[in-house]
């Protein structure tokens, strides 16, 4: 039997994907939801929800997983900065599971895909940014190309195979539901509530609650125009430094350490150590010199006023945001381990 209305959503086991299935449920559409590895079935405990296997880097068990399905929320897709092989293992898997996800849904007749870029495909070269202002000329990190070049290639192919598209571009999402291992994202709030942030890098980042961005994912589907881009973020970037300082005031007993500025040069000492002992490991570092490079200082602002507009977003504040995920890691406190 045909389920009208029917949604799938790749990625469910991660942070978003979880996030946006349980959103959809409480709105009442039917879900399927892909996973990888199919035994991973700790995130849909209690969900009522189809769950099947498929996996982006093979087109077959997506053609397969879009049966019937009306909107397909393409969330799945490598989510790191740092690989022993950024090339092969985060650029290639994520141009060419693009490519296979849209490819299998213009196959099986999906009707409209929402699909989940990055901020990290946005010029920040003016600010606040705007979607208009095109995509990232930085091409040092094979995580930002992988999505300034899949968010290209899935606008081509959609034109191409007639197929509706709105592409969403989340900034770092934090709070609510999550499961190990914890989003890049969501594992800075971890260091900083396990103190393991040693020094002020003046990163910043733009947090965003994930049930905001669920939200937003799903008013894409409902009101986004067709072939447009839509951030999903706020105004303003807050730096790590300043996250530690709410932490350090909302829990005292913590007693965390504000990081102490030091010269950038310092910094890039510190990050070269840490990518050393890292590659001995064969674990991601918590700092790496294209971090600094690219980063520190970087401002992380938006104009959201198109989002707003035409699809109804509003997310609550960074503070509020960040507020509410930490209380969540503190109430779950094996996320910390």
């Amino acid at each position: 039997m045909t389920q009208k209305n029917l949604a799938l959503v790749s990625g469910a086991n991660g942070h978003l994907g979880n996030n946006l299935v349980r959103l959809l449920i409480r709105k009442g559409i039917p879900v399927r939801a892909t996973v990888r590895n199919i035994n991973n079935k700790a995130p849909f405990a209690g969900l009522d929800c189809e769950v099947v296997q498929a996996d982006i880097t093979d087109k077959s068990s997506f053609i397969k997983a879009l049966q019937g399905v009306d909107t397909f929320y393409a969330v799945g897709a490598a989510f790191k900065l740092w690989a022993q092989d950024p090339e092969k293992e985060i650029y290639d898997v994520n141009i060419q599971g693009t490519r296979n996800t849209i490819e299998a849904a213009a196959e099986a007749g999906v009707k409209r895909i929402v699909y989940v870029s990055s901020i990290a495909a946005l010029d920040y070269t003016k600010l606040p940014t705007r979607e208009s202002y095109g995509y990232n000329p930085d091409r040092r990190d094979m995580y930002y190309n992988s999505k300034n070049d899949g968010e290209k290639l899935a606008f081509e192919l959609a034109g191409k195979l007639g197929i509706e598209i709105v592409s969403v571009m989340p900034s770092a999402m934090i709070g609510s539901e999550a499961f190990l291992p914890l989003n890049v994202s969501y594992g800075v709030l971890k260091l900083i509530l396990n103190k393991e942030i040693p020094v002020d890098t003046k990163i910043t980042l733009n947090w965003i609650d994930v049930k905001d961005v669920a939200e937003g994912c799903y008013l894409a589907a409902q009101n986004g125009r067709d072939g447009e881009r839509y951030i999903l973020a706020n105004e303003r970037c807050i730096t790590i430094t300043d996250t530690t300082i709410l932490a350090n005031k909302l829990y005292p007993e913590l007693r965390i350490k504000i990081p102490g500025s030091v010269p950038k040069s310092v910094l890039f000492i510190i990050a070269g150590i840490m990518e050393f002992s890292a590659k001995i490991q064969k674990k991601a570092p918590v700092l790496t010199r294209k971090d600094i490079a690219m980063f520190s200082g970087l401002q992380q602002n938006f104009d959201i006023t198109k989002a707003r507009k035409e699809l109804g977003f509003n997310p609550k504040s960074p503070e509020q945001a960040v507020k509410e995920a930490l209380s969540y890691l503190m109430e779950h406190k094996e996320l910390l381990k």
